[in-house]
C-alpha cells in the first residue's frame, strides 16, 4: 500500500507556524482529534513552538480536566480564542479568565455556520442570532475579558430588521476526525457518533489557502472505500494520521458503541422514574408544555429530567428530540456521552442542524438558567470568575417556537420536598437566582417579549410567564406562601394578577395521565368567541383527528358554542402542525363544509406548512366548492395577537 497522505501525528502538526489560526472539530469527547491535539501539545512543551496561535472551536471539546482542547490550555501557545463553549476547558478558560489570552464566546450555531461563509469566500455570516445579547456589539460583542479589544461583530441593518455580521476571516489549519481513511485522504465516519462541521472546517480552510489534518482509526486500500460514504474527499486532505485506541474514543465516556454510531438499534429498558422532589416536580409542570408531534431540544443539566418524566408518562412516541450537534429523535444520553444518542432517526451534520434551529425548526426547548431579571432576561453563560459560554443556548432560547426555562428558584444548598400533595421547603438556598440585573444577558427577554415568543421560567414553587411588561406570576405550588416564600426573595416585584395553584397531579406520586392529554383533543378548550368583532377563533394548532369519536367531538362542541349565538360570525382558524389520519380526512373535510356552510360569515385559515395549505385548498376549494383562504401566518390571517 502506498502511504501517500498518511504520516506520523508529530509529523502532521510540523506543519503549524507561529500565529496560524487553527479550527477543531467536536462535540465534547465526539469527533475530537485527541491524536493531534497531543501531538501539539507535545512539540510545543518540547520546543516552545508553535506559538500564539488562534483556537477557535464551535463547542466544548473536553472532558472537564486534561483531554481535548485541554491538551493545548498553555500559555504563549495560544494567543486568541474563539469559541462557543468554555465549561469542558478548564485550562483554556483558567487563560481567559487571568487575561493571558484574549477570548471570543460565540453562539454555537453562528461558528459553525461562519466555517460555510468562509469556505464560500463571504466577508462573514450575517443573521439575527444574538441580537440584545452579550454577542451584540452593543452589549460587549461577544468579548469575554479586558484583553480582548478588536470588533469582530457588526449591527447590521438589513430589511429594517437589526442583525449581526460575524466577520470572516482564514482558517490557516482544519483539525478534523473520521474513521476510515484510504491513502488519498478520502474521509469516512462510520464508526464516529456524529458528523459534525467536518466538510464545511475542510472546505473553510482549503479555501483559505491553508491545510486540513484528519485523524482516523484506520487505513483502507486506495480505491477501496465506497464513495458514497466518503463524508470528506480527499482533495480536501493534506495529512493523514492513524490515532492510538485511547485518543480516538467514540466519546469521552465511551470507547464504543455500535449504537451511538447507528450500526445497530439496542432494546430500551424504561427510564426509572425520578424520585419525588424539586428535580421532578419542576420536570412535570415542563413536560405539561409538550404538545403532540412536536420536535423539541433539551438541554443539559436540570432540563433533562423532562425525558425522564415524559418515560414515566409513555409519551416517547408522541414527541421527537433532538441534539443539537445533528442528532435526530432517539434517546439522548447524558453525562460525558451528552451529545450523541441511541435509535435515532437520522443524524445530520452540525450546519445544517442550526440551519434547522435557526430558521425555527423547533417547536420547543427545555434550558436550564442561572439568573433572571425582571425583564425575563437570562444569564447562563458567566457567573464571576466562572466563564462556561453559550454555546448553542442563544441559538435555541432565540428561535425555537416556545422557549420553556427550567430551575430551583434559589440555589446553593436549597431543598424541597412534597408530603400530602404540597411543597415544603426543607431547605432555603443561600442565593435567589432571580436578580436585579444578570451578569450577562443570553437570552434577552426584553427581544422575546417583542417578537411576542412565547416563554415560560418553570422552578418548583411557581411559574412566570413572559410578558410585554415583564416576568409575570402565573402559578403557585400548593403549600407555598406567596410573600414569604416568592415575593420576599425576589429584588423586583413581579406582575401579580391572579396566579392559580399549579396543577396538584404534578405533586403526586403517581403518572399524571401526560399521554391522555396529548391524546385528548379537548376541542371546546380550543374555540374563543370575541363578541365585539363577532369572532370565533379557532385553535387546531398541534390537534390529530384519529377516529369518529373526534368527529363528533368536534361537531357538538362547536354547535354548543355556536348554536346559541343566533347569528353568522367571523372565523379565523390556526391550522398550524394540524394532522388528520388519512382514513378521517373525508369525514373531517365534510364536517368543515357543514360548520362554513352553518355558522360562517367568511373564514380565515392559516398554517406555515405549504404541503397542509394546498391540501387544504384541493379538499375544502376543488372537491367541496367552498370559498378559503388560507394564509401562510397568524399575522397574515390578521391574528397576530392570538399565536
Amino acid at each position: 500500500m502506498r502511504l501517500k497522505k498518511i504520516v506520523e501525528p508529530e509529523d502532521a502538526v510540523a506543519v503549524i507556524h507561529d500565529g496560524d489560526v487553527i479550527a477543531t472539530s467536536g462535540y465534547a469527547g465526539s469527533g475530537t482529534p485527541d491524536q493531534l491535539l497531543v501531538a501539539l501539545e507535545k512539540r510545543f512543551l518540547e520546543t516552545g513552538s508553535p506559538r500564539k496561535l488562534t483556537l477557535v472551536h464551535s463547542t466544548g471539546q473536553g472532558d472537564a480536566r486534561e483531554k481535548g482542547l485541554n491538551r493545548i490550555g498553555h500559555e504563549g501557545l495560544i494567543r486568541r480564542v474563539i469559541g462557543g463553549h468554555f465549561g469542558l476547558m478548564p485550562r483554556v478558560e483558567r487563560l481567559i479568565v487571568d487575561e493571558r489570552i484574549e477570548a471570543y464566546n460565540f453562539p454555537e450555531g453562528v461558528i459553525t455556520n461562519l466555517y460555510r461563509d468562509i469556505g464560500a469566500g463571504k466577508p462573514g455570516t450575517i443573521t439575527r442570532v444574538g441580537v440584545g445579547t452579550f454577542v451584540d456589539p452593543r452589549f460587549g460583542g461577544g468579548k469575554v475579558n479586558a484583553l480582548t479589544t478588536e470588533d469582530l461583530v457588526e449591527l447590521l441593518s438589513v430589511g429594517g430588521k437589526e442583525h449581526l455580521f460575524f466577520k470572516s476571516f482564514p482558517i490557516n489549519v482544519a483539525m478534523i476526525r473520521g474513521t476510515t481513511a484510504d491513502p488519498d485522504g478520502n474521509i469516512t465516519t462510520e464508526r464516529e457518533s456524529l458528523t459534525l462541521e467536518n466538510l464545511a472546517l475542510a472546505i473553510a480552510a482549503r479555501n483559505s489557502g491553508g491545510i486540513v489534518l484528519a485523524q482516523v482509526e484506520r487505513v483502507a486500500a486506495e480505491g477501496s472505500l465506497d464513495a458514497r460514504n466518503v463524508r470528506v474527499p480527499g482533495v480536501l486532505v493534506d495529512c493523514v494520521v492513524v490515532a492510538e485506541p485511547e485518543h480516538h474514543m467514540q466519546t469521552y465516556g465511551t470507547q464504543y458503541n455500535p449504537a451511538f454510531s447507528g450500526e445497530v438499534r439496542v432494546p430500551l429498558q424504561a427510564l426509572a422514574p425520578l424520585e419525588m422532589g424539586e428535580r421532578k416536580i419542576i420536570a412535570r409542570r415542563a413536560a405539561l408544555e409538550i404538545e403532540p408531534n412536536s420536535v423539541i431540544n433539551v438541554g443539559i443539566g436540570m432540563p433533562d429530567g423532562v425525558p425522564r418524566v415524559a418515560s414515566e408518562e409513555r409519551i416517547q412516541d408522541l414527541i421527537t428530540l433532538t441534539v443539537d450537534p445533528g442528532v435526530m429523535g432517539g434517546v439522548p444520553m447524558g453525562g460525558l456521552d451528552f451529545g450523541v444518542a441511541v435509535n435515532y432517526q437520522a443524524v445530520i451534520d452540525h450546519c445544517s442542524a442550526f440551519d434547522f434551529i435557526d430558521g425555527g425548526g423547533l417547536d420547543g426547548v427545555f434550558l436550564g438558567f442561572g439568573e433572571c431579571d425582571a425583564r425575563g432576561s437570562i444569564n447562563a453563560s458567566r457567573f464571576g470568575n466562572k466563564v462556561p459560554g453559550c454555546g448553542g443556548f442563544i441559538n435555541l432560547s432565540q428561535n425555537s417556537k416556545k422557549v420553556v426555562f427550567v430551575g430551583t428558584f434559589t440555589s446553593g444548598g436549597f431543598e424541597a420536598k412534597v408530603e400530602h400533595g404540597k411543597l415544603l421547603i426543607v431547605r432555603e438556598g443561600k442565593h435567589s437566582k432571580f436578580v436585579s440585573k444578570v451578569g450577562q444577558i443570553t437570552f434577552s427577554g426584553v427581544e422575546a417579549a417583542r417578537r411576542r415568543q412565547p416563554v415560560l421560567y418553570v422552578t418548583e414553587r411557581c411559574v412566570f410567564r413572559l410578558t410585554p411588561d415583564g416576568l409575570e406570576l402565573t402559578e403557585i405550588a400548593p403549600g407555598v406562601d406567596l410573600e414569604r416564600d416568592i415575593l420576599a426573595r425576589m429584588p423586583f416585584r413581579p406582575l401579580v394578577r391572579s396566579p392559580k395553584l399549579m396543577e396538584s397531579a404534578i405533586f403526586h406520586p403517581e403518572p399524571m395521565g401526560l399521554r391522555g392529554r396529548l391524546l385528548d383533543i379537548r376541542f371546546e378548550e380550543r374555540l374563543d368567541y370575541d363578541a365585539g368583532s363577532n369572532t370565533i377563533y379557532i385553535d387546531l394548532h398541534a390537534m390529530r383527528v384519529r377516529s369518529q369519536e373526534d368527529l363528533r367531538n368536534i361537531r357538538e362542541a362547536v354547535d354548543r358554542i355556536l348554536g346559541p349565538i343566533g347569528k353568522r360570525v367571523y372565523s379565523v382558524v390556526n391550522y398550524e402542525r394540524f394532522e388528520c389520519d388519512v382514513e378521517m380526512l373525508p369525514g373531517y373535510m365534510d364536517l368543515v363544509k357543514y360548520v362554513q356552510d352553518t355558522y360562517y360569515i367568511s373564514v380565515k385559515r392559516y398554517t406555515s406548512s405549504a404541503f397542509l395549505r394546498h391540501k387544504l385548498g384541493t379538499e375544502l376549494g376543488e372537491r367541496r366548492s367552498l370559498a378559503f383562504q388560507v394564509f401562510g401566518s397568524a399575522d397574515e390571517a390578521g391574528a397576530g395577537d392570538r399565536k
